[in-house]
């Protein structure tokens, strides 16, 4: 991971709003990164921060095996911030003291600011802001000076400003406090002095140069499915290193209606240099009677794998592989001794078999879904292949619940099929994060034609989001959601019931495997 020189490093307690903190910090064109909570001194040292924030998280300071930090993250002499649990922390670490609170917070509250400077600037006396909490600082440690406070919550913020260590009771990255990005860009640029050189037009430049000095005279590899990840990292290698690059497209047999010949076509018109391999066969025949979702995954990974080094040998001096590696997925994929624990091994992350037979380059493994939109708007990529709605990399084998065999697949293909036509005619969608079919490895009882069926049955999903961390479900208009369910019935032999996925994430997932 390339060192940025003016950055805020996040140190995740488990918080779902995690992510969130790091997201608001880059909007500010301010680098920004999560490590557990656990990492080493030496880990937090090389990041070389001008700033840490200590995340919210669902424990109790007081409870057996909370999370605790390295003690020394506070004698590092850089600014800290810590938000809710945070707060609790750095409480409990100077002295203070942190007690159940007799009514929790959870939901919009006021605070009256007491001193507006500092992580308050430019705020007026009250402000809305998000809680979320059961316990509540009862005394501040010596040295801090309450900041601001609520009815509930006597220390809603404190400060020491000698030491440079702030905290907030409340959630300042979400959208339900108003004010929280002003407290954020106060804390980076008043606070830690950070400057704005997190660009998407930088990232271009330094990548750029970084792939060339990597890659050297060797050949390159790029695992190219036609989404916006893969598009625009083999748009951005090629610009580094030219004919070097070739491109394999796997038709793997999970792609959706039509996919295959759209992406070849639109490639090939882009000048890339382009191999389309199709694979099906070897796919589907690997995947035969596996039902595990894991287990599907690391088949379709390990497969893939196959598939290059196959197509890589007919070509000269290749040593390198590409992949669209994105930052959610590299932090759903790690597990560590914490709060947050692996949640499905990515394709791109956990899926590679030890001995891979070549280095990755992964210029997108440090960003977020709409950074790497942004870059390609930057590298000129087709609008259509910017806005195109992520696809998971396992393609339809994570949505054929069940055992996946060429006829379920082309079965969900009709239906996928019909769900994007509807949506798009719509016009909504751009505006939706993903939108598509499921098929579930159960039948129904219906009636066709005065006739008894036992059919099977496709679930519609629909979910808002940023960058997939978390998720909000559709509330897709009513004959929306019946002219689909009416065009699968009548059109797709062998579904005779049609469900919507109401579920949000957290708790849920996206995919359904």
């Amino acid at each position: 991971m390339p060192v940025h020189e003016d950055n805020i490093l996040v140190l995740d307690f488990g918080s779902q709003y995690t992510q969130l903190i790091a997201r608001r910090v880059r909007e500010f064109s301010v680098y920004s990164e999560i490590l557990p909570f656990n990492a080493s001194l030496e880990e937090i040292r090389a990041f070389g921060p001008k700033g840490i924030i200590l995340s919210g998280g669902p424990s109790s300071v007081y409870a057996e095996g909370a999370p605790l930090p390295d003690p020394g993250v506070f004698e590092l002499g850089v600014p800290v911030l810590g938000i809710c649990y945070g707060m609790q922390l750095i409480t409990r670490h100077f002295g203070g003291e942190v007690g159940a609170a007799a009514s929790r917070e959870f939901g919009r509250a006021e605070v009256t600011v007491d001193r507006p400077a500092g992580l308050f600037d430019t705020l007026g006396r009250s402000t809305t802001v998000w809680m979320s909490h059961g316990d509540r600082i009862e005394r501040a440690p010596e040295g801090f000076v309450p900041i601001a406070h609520t009815d509930n919550a006597p220390v809603a913020a404190f400060a020491h400003e000698g030491r440079r260590v702030f905290g907030l009771q409340f959630h300042p990255e979400v959208v339900h406090t108003p004010e929280g990005t002003t407290m954020l860009e106060n804390f980076a640029f008043g606070v830690c002095g950070v400057k704005p050189t997190w660009t998407m037009a930088s990232f271009v430049e330094t990548e750029t140069e970084r792939i060339r000095e990597t890659a050297g005279d060797a050949g390159v590899i790029c695992a190219l499915s036609g989404g916006v990840d893969s598009s625009v990292a083999a748009v951005l290698v090629n610009r580094a290193i030219g004919e070097r690059l070739t491109c394999i497209f796997v038709d793997n047999g999970l792609l959706r209606a039509g996919e295959a010949e759209r992406v070849v076509a639109t490639f090939q018109h882009m000048g890339l240099k382009l191999v389309h391999v199709d694979a099906s066969k070897r796919f589907l025949s690997r995947l035969a009677g596996v039902i595990d979702p894991e287990a599907k995954r690391k088949i379709i990974g390990n497969t893939f794998i196959d598939v290059f080094h196959d197509e890589a040998v007919k070509l000269e001096g290749v040593r390198f592989l590409v992949q669209g590696t994105l930052y959610p997925d590299v932090i759903e994929s790690v597990s560590f001794k914490g709060p947050s624990a692996t949640i499905k091994t990515h394709h791109n992350v956990g899926g590679l078999p030890e001995d891979l037979k070549f280095s990755l380059i992964e210029p997108f493994r440090e960003l977020f879904k709409d950074e790497v939109r942004a870059i390609g708007r930057e590298l000129g990529v087709p609008h259509e292949i910017i806005t195109r709605q992520p696809f998971p990399g396992p393609g339809l084998a994570i949505r054929v619940l069940g055992e996946v065999t060429p006829e379920r697949v082309a079965l969900l293909q009709r239906a996928d099929a019909i769900v994007l036509e509807e949506v798009k005619a719509a016009g909504l969608y751009e505006s939706i994060w993903q939108s598509f079919a499921v098929l579930l490895p159960v039948q129904t009882v219906g009636v066709m034609g005065d006739e008894r069926t036992y059919e099977s049955v496709i679930v519609l999903r629909a979910v808002h989001s940023v960058d997939g961390m978390t998720a909000d479900w559709v509330h897709l208009p009513y004959d929306l959601l019946g002219a689909i369910s009416n065009r699968i019935i009548n059109e797709v032999r062998g579904v005779n019931r049609v469900c919507y996925d109401i579920s949000s994430k957290p708790p849920s997932t996206i995919e359904w495997e």
